[in-house]
């Protein structure tokens, strides 16, 4: 199994959402705000080449939005995921699978792009991409705080073509493929799913939402998206009492210099990094 860190792009986000309600005078020292009090983040992906597979996590924003929309979160011009895989040597075509651990437009945007004659269609037109129907069902039907999360345009065109499988929701971790799980998590949203690699005696969790970064460590650290908050806390509890304990390593979605860390715990109790991984391949056996 091999995991590599497919950096899609950068797009700015308000830091006081980011951080919730932890003050400015501490978060700035970690991601410096422009003028606007917006911090830069990063959409990073995943892509798990093992066995015969080729699976993409995550998608980034992608690049059909228009200029509008660009502007306001502060996106450059190219061609997102797509080109970002290109530029490593996979072709679009090669993907056997895209896990989408949410549909937020930040993650599930590069799902379809324009084909050459303007039209909608899959980025990965060879691939089976995945979701959950719980997950599925909010994001057709959002309540108003998430709304502006969720662009049909970016998921509606699978499930309709037959592309779109739902993995089976459950309490404790799924067993999805040969040394992948995934864990449903419910603070950021709705049964987001995070998935578990595992590999060579070793552990790496893709925290999506949940930790976004590695600035979010800390307990208190906790988006002001995240429709249950105290939720998010104790799943972010979890997964680091794991992590130490197993000495696992976390891959970050929006960490905008870290693709991830392993974990310790200090002499003093504090679950810290030990050290950081990537760029590039986090993990290969």
């Amino acid at each position: 199994m091999k995991i590599t860190a497919i950096e899609t792009g950068k797009l700015l986000l308000d830091g006081g959402a980011m951080f919730g309600t932890v003050p400015r005078a501490l978060w700035e020292q970690l991601n410096p705000p422009d003028e606007r009090n917006r911090c830069s983040w990063a959409l990073r992906c995943l892509l798990v080449e093992t066995g015969s597979r080729k699976i993409l996590v995550d998608t980034g924003i992608g690049d059909k939005q228009g200029a509008k929309f660009r502007s306001h979160f502060g996106l450059g011009e190219g061609g997102g995921v797509v080109n970002a895989l290109q530029q490593m040597g996979h072709e679009p075509e090669s993907i056997t699978d895209v896990l989408l651990t949410h549909l937020h437009f930040d993650h599930a945007g590069g799902a379809l792009r324009f084909d050459d004659g303007g039209r909608l269609a899959p980025s990965f037109p060879g691939a089976t991409y995945w979701s959950n129907e719980t997950h599925y069902k909010w994001a057709m039907s959002p309540n108003a705080r998430e709304k502006a999360s969720f662009l049909p345009e970016n998921f509606e065109l699978l499930k309709a073509a037959g592309l779109l499988k739902f993995i089976d929701e459950q309490k404790d971790d799924v067993a999805w493929l040969d040394g992948i799980s995934i864990r449903f998590t419910y603070g950021h949203t709705e049964a987001m799913m995070a998935p578990i690699f595992h590999y060579g005696g070793r552990t790496l969790v893709f925290c999506a939402d949940v930790i976004p970064s590695s600035f979010h460590l800390g307990l208190p650290y906790i988006m002001a998206y995240d429709i249950r908050p105290l939720q998010t806390l104790e799943e972010k509890r979890r997964i680091l009492e794991e992590g130490a304990a197993g000495g696992h390593c976390l891959a970050f979605a929006h960490d905008p210099y870290c693709p991830g860390i392993s974990l310790q715990r200090s002499a003093g109790g504090k679950i810290e990094k030990k050290e950081e991984l990537g760029p590039g391949i986090l993990f290969q056996a």
